[in-house]
């Protein structure tokens, strides 16, 4: 067991060494890619800061309640999130604009509905 133990520690100590040796004989130039990886990252942000954008998004929400365990999102709208009645947690969300609590009792649904415009 000690012949063992020992060849498996010499083993490990000359991984260990020659790992150390070729780490050595790889070139890193940590300082140079540093500095062009700032100077690339401020010209972006010079560069971007300049120019003013032609495109302006608004993002618009609403909720829609529902009776029942299912409530729709008005046309051009997704749903975004759900809320059941009765404490229920279990719900899905079908054809990107529909809410649909799954609990078997339920008395209403909520439909928080999304548009990017």
């Amino acid at each position: 067991m000690t012949l063992t133990f020992n060849r498996m520690k010499t083993t490990t100590c000359s991984l260990l060494i020659i790992i150390s040796l070729l780490q050595l004989m790889i070139p890193v130039n940590t300082e140079e890619t540093l500095d062009s990886i700032m100077k690339k990252l401020k010209e972006a942000l010079r560069d971007g800061g300049n120019r003013p954008s032609t495109v302006t998004h608004t993002f618009s929400c609403t909720s829609v309640k529902a009776l029942g365990n299912l409530a729709s999102c008005p046309a051009g709208m997704i749903a975004t999130g759900c809320s059941c009645g009765f404490a229920c947690g279990s719900w899905n969300v079908q054809n990107e604009n529909v809410c649909h609590c799954l609990c078997p009792i339920i008395d209403w649904t909520l439909a928080r509905c999304c548009q990017l415009s």
